[in-house]
């Protein structure tokens, strides 16, 4: 995130203050869809794909796995990957530890087999790290080729990790090995045209995700304004680029989260503090950004963070930075068009990630300057945000992973 010259990990220090609440003990997943709950029900940790309604509906059983993301070179800051567990019915955390060894580890995704946990490490010499979950053996780390990588994905097979570079503005690809663990970088794209928008320094990508369709990997972009779409070679592990789609100049696109549908997709809009809605054609991966839509700030300072969908399509979420609120939506017309019902506080300062649990129950928001995770119960009829007890303290939480 940021704009204008200053840079992301300035920006962000600036912005994590003191973190609230008592830390994880120490003991020697962030994103916005669900994640695998156990390796036989799991599914790729891809931000903006959803799984069908059934795949969500199954009743929960006893508590279940949380991993939390932070930066532990900022004052206040975690010491490694947060390790919870949350009751599924009640949406109560517990802190069970904290995996060390993964530098400022600000962005996390899980295998679509359960089994091993992904990070970027977010600096100047970016990285992402595999961890396999049965005992939180880090196996290791490789370079990203760029600088400050603030969005990690598995790619459906498994077989590839997609991470984006923020502060060099450029995507990468690594092969998953048999064990989990990653291999050697296979490609590093950089986002060198078009030009960077309004008080921008460069290129800053955000986000890499695979389209619900799986034949496209889609980047997002914020200094370009622009949504590249590519193909991946999936046994080279090679990105082509097939088109871009341009936002209004200045919008500042942050995220980008799809319809379970897969035809409709939704742009957070970093800058100028809008969300806009997508059409997405599975066949050519062309995607087309529509207007900027209101976000329920008001006229305050705002950095929209992210969209979540529900699993059934008909509701989605906005985490408002600055407004510090959740913005609920109707999704209408099988996702062509969004309607603000409404905000409610996000139950602590700059919502920076929000995530859904496996059955879409819960939303999680992990609220950066308050160092806080707040757990909202979902209404499953209209989609209403109901704070479920007091907030869990998180060193500068800055991404939720329930799986």
């Amino acid at each position: 995130m940021g704009t204008g010259g200053l840079s992301r990990r300035r920006f962000v220090g600036a912005l994590a203050g003191t973190a609230a609440g008592a830390a994880l003990p120490a003991v020697t997943g962030c994103d916005g869809t669900p994640a695998p709950s156990d390796p036989s029900a799991a599914r790729a940790s891809t931000p903006g794909t959803r799984p069908s309604p059934q795949a969500g509906s199954r009743a929960p059983s006893g508590p279940r796995r949380l991993y939390i993301g932070t930066y532990t070179s900022v004052d206040g800051g975690g010491e490694g990957i947060g390790v919870a567990a949350y009751d599924p019915v009640t949406g109560r955390i517990t802190g069970a530890g904290t995996i060390k060894g993964v530098p400022d580890p600000s962005y996390l995704a899980v295998h679509p087999d359960g089994r091993t946990l992904y990070a970027v490490s977010e600096r100047d010499d970016g990285a992402v790290t595999a961890v396999r979950l049965a005992d939180r053996k880090v196996l290791g780390s490789r370079s990203t080729g760029g600088a400050a990588p603030c969005h990690l994905s598995v790619h459906p097979s498994g077989r590839w990790l997609l991470s984006a570079n923020y502060g060099t503005g450029s995507v990468a690809v690594h092969p998953i090995e048999a064990s989990g663990a990653l291999g050697e970088r296979t490609d590093l794209v950089t986002h060198s045209s078009p030009p960077p928008g309004p008080d921008q320094d460069g290129p800053h990508a955000h986000q890499i995700l695979t389209s619900p369709d799986g034949r496209h990997v889609l980047a997002v972009d914020l200094g370009t304004d622009t949504v590249y779409t590519y193909r991946l070679d999936t046994d080279a592990g090679k990105l082509t680029e097939v088109s871009r789609a341009r936002a209004a100049p200045g919008a500042g696109p942050r995220q980008l989260t799809f319809h379970p549908g897969g035809r409709y997709a939704y742009l957070a809009n970093e800058v100028d503090d809008t969300v806009a809605v997508c059409t997405y054609d599975p066949a050519t991966g062309r995607l087309a950004i529509g207007r900027g839509q209101d976000t329920g700030s008001g006229s305050g300072t705002n950095y929209p963070a992210q969209v979540v969908v529900a699993p059934d399509g008909r509701h989605a979420w906005l985490a408002n930075r600055g407004h510090d609120s959740l913005a609920r939506y109707a999704v209408q017309e099988d996702g062509a068009r969004l309607r603000l019902l409404g905000t409610v506080p996000a139950g602590g300062d700059f919502p920076r990630q929000i995530a859904l649990s496996p059955d879409g129950a819960l939303l999680f928001a992990a609220n950066q300057k308050s160092g806080t995770l707040a757990v909202f119960r979902v209404g499953s009829a209209d989609g209403g945000l109901r704070l479920a007890g007091e907030p869990f303290g998180s060193p500068v939480a800055v991404c939720a992973l329930p799986l």
